[in-house]
């Protein structure tokens, strides 16, 4: 069996860990990277980039109805699923080929094998043995499917991207974004869509209002959302599915059927015993904030952590411990505070900070003042349309320090940046209102509440 020694030895070669690895190669460490399946992990390939890639075919199936609406003598069309999915390849390809002249340029090997830990500082392959200074685990996540019968039937997200036509009628199990993402690309694009959620509302973990906003138009837009049903048993009815839930009752007629309930972190046939490295209650490995494990010279990034499950996140937490091992920068760590993100649902969803009921929790009811802003968009009102935007500002402390900002809209995807900034850097409210307005656009509405 060959061997080698290298600085760095990374496990994954998704957005963590390629990161890390290119980073790591720049301060001149020796790194070999191993990834036995497809460059770029979930979000390259079933995840962030093709879900992007079919938002915009369902707003482009949307804008077709508005065109129309506002006087364009055109006659909407179905999505040619095929020849776009066609498209969606060949960026990816081309994602794919840039990694490896990446890696060429800055001398990062890439072994295309799975790697296991023989000792914490030995990592086995299939065909050679590798002597690690440092150990990088970013093996990612999959998604997660509940453990009933019938649990094993429909696909997840990652079978999603394989579907070369919109489903007649779909139901999805799930609340989050995956859930509302993935309903709002399939209703745009032709199929009848329901959503099973078992809890009260969707996006639990964002802003209350902005769940509630999102509810009302997904419901607009002709999606069924059958809150409080927890899905027990799943049966395949000829060339459907029937689902069961708690209370009795059941759905069917579905089909497709779409498992969006969570994600596991990917540890298996990683041999982390023989290291002796720590999972946490649900699996994920355990990382402190500087992404050390509870074994010296092994690290971990990205999704197979469950911290803030985000491609800039686990981007931006292994470039930052690449600086600090390698690059001489002891004090470089992220800081996970004020991450903004986006949800690609229709209508989009931006947020960052803390929601108005975590700023209360957190600062007390007397500390927190809330200010909100409501309105049709330009676009909107010229097609005659209903559907209405909000934002909300959350502010803490007699300065009304800005500690969350949430919008959900047109336009919320590329609004969200350059306010994040401002939250990050601890803007007031009185910062906002002293920022001249562009006039007419929805992001003037957030410095003249």
């Amino acid at each position: 069996m060959a061997s080698g020694r290298y600085d760095l030895v990374v496990l994954g070669a998704g957005s963590a860990g390629i990161a890390m690895a290119v980073r790591s190669a720049r301060h001149g460490a020796k790194v070999a990277l191993l990834e036995p399946g497809a460059l770029g992990g979930t979000c390259v390939n079933v995840g962030c980039v093709p879900k992007k890639a079919m938002w915009f075919a369902a707003e482009l199936a949307e804008a077709q109805k508005i065109a129309r609406e506002v006087g364009f003598d055109v006659q909407p069309g179905a999505l040619r699923w095929p020849d776009f999915v066609a498209r969606r390849s060949a960026y990816i390809d081309n994602i794919h080929a840039a990694y490896r002249r990446r890696f060429e340029d800055v001398g990062v090997e890439l072994i295309a094998e799975p790697g296991r830990f023989l000792a914490a500082d030995r990592i086995a392959t299939p065909t050679r043995e590798l002597e690690a200074g440092r150990v990088l685990i970013a093996t990612g996540a999959k998604s997660l499917r509940e453990p009933i019968p019938g649990g094993e039937l429909g696909i997840d997200s990652d079978g999603f991207f394989a579907l070369r036509a919109a489903p007649r009628r779909v139901a999805i199990v799930g609340s989050g974004y995956i859930a509302v993402e993935l309903a709002g690309v399939l209703r745009a694009l032709g199929s009848e869509v329901t959503v099973v959620a078992r809890g009260e509302r969707l996006l639990a973990a964002f802003d209350h209002e902005l769940g509630d906003a999102l509810a009302a138009a997904m419901a607009r837009r002709g999606i069924e959302l059958a809150f409080r049903r927890k899905t027990v048993a799943v049966e395949a009815t000829g060339p459907g599915y029937l689902l069961r839930f708690t209370d009795g009752s059941s759905a069917g007629d579905f089909d497709e059927l779409i498992w969006a309930t969570g994600r596991h972190a990917v540890t298996a046939g990683l041999d982390l015993e023989r290291a002796g490295v720590a999972l946490d209650a649900k699996g994920f490995v355990q990382v402190d904030d500087w992404q050390d494990t509870n074994v010296a010279n092994v690290h971990a990034v990205g999704d197979v952590t469950g911290r803030l499950a985000l491609t800039p996140v686990a981007v931006a937490a292994a470039r930052r411990l690449a600086d600090r091992v390698f690059g001489g920068k002891p004090e470089s760590k992220l800081d996970y505070a004020n991450v903004p993100t986006v949800v690609f649902a229709h209508p989009p969803i931006g947020s960052v900070g803390l929601g108005e009921e975590a700023a209360r929790a957190q600062h007390g009811d007397t500390a927190v003042k809330v200010y909100r802003s409501e309105f049709r968009p330009m676009l909107t009102a010229l097609a005659r349309g209903e559907e209405r935007t909000r934002m909300k500002l959350v502010c803490v402390g007699e300065d009304e320090r800005v500690v969350g900002l949430h919008m959900i809209g047109i336009g919320a995807d590329e609004i969200l940046q350059g306010f994040a900034v401002a939250v990050k850097m601890g803007a007031r409210k009185a910062d906002f209102d002293a920022t001249v307005a562009i006039h007419p656009t929805s992001a003037e509405e957030f410095v003249l509440m």
